[in-house]
């Protein structure tokens, strides 16, 4: 089952992230607080949108996405870049990605957005083969670029 999420799951949003960044090597970079994510999510008129990924038999939680509008002036739409994607180990292969990747491609298309986009790691080979095997395609030609840090407030200062 995937559903929208609530404030009540912002607990587990939080350890689903803390799960994500341990896999992608990176455990200490999951600062995000319970308080953020709140308001981040559930403001008046939030930034940041979730779904969750549950067992039907169960009711607990496989996984989610998280994700925030883009948008594209060549086609002068919305679109959906999914910043976090993550289904727990156990429960890999049981179909959540796939279905939480659908629901995203449902809201964009009944939303009239042009595209769903996101990032992997190239070391990351069975979610790369799982995108590919669903129709997505790499960006080659692109980088993603960041500013943060230092030079971030070097250049905001």
């Amino acid at each position: 089952m995937i559903r929208s999420a609530v404030p009540a799951d912002i607990p587990m949003i939080r350890t689903l992230i803390a799960e994500l960044a341990e896999y992608e090597r990176e455990p200490q970079a999951a600062k995000a607080t319970d308080q953020q994510l709140h308001d981040a999510l559930f403001a008046e008129h939030p930034a940041v949108f979730a779904l969750m990924a549950e067992d039907d038999a169960t009711g607990a939680v496989a996984g989610f996405a998280l994700y925030f509008l883009n948008f594209s002036t060549w086609t002068g739409t919305h679109g959906i870049h999914l910043e976090d994607l993550f289904v727990r180990p156990d429960a890999r292969g049981g179909g959540y990605g796939k279905a939480l990747l659908r629901e995203l491609a449902r809201i964009a298309c009944q939303r009239g957005y042009s595209r769903v986009e996101w990032a992997v790691l190239d070391w990351n080979e069975p979610s790369i083969a799982f995108y590919k095997s669903l129709g997505a395609v790499p960006k080659d030609e692109w980088l993603t670029m960041r500013l943060a840090g230092d030079a971030l407030r070097e250049l905001g200062s």
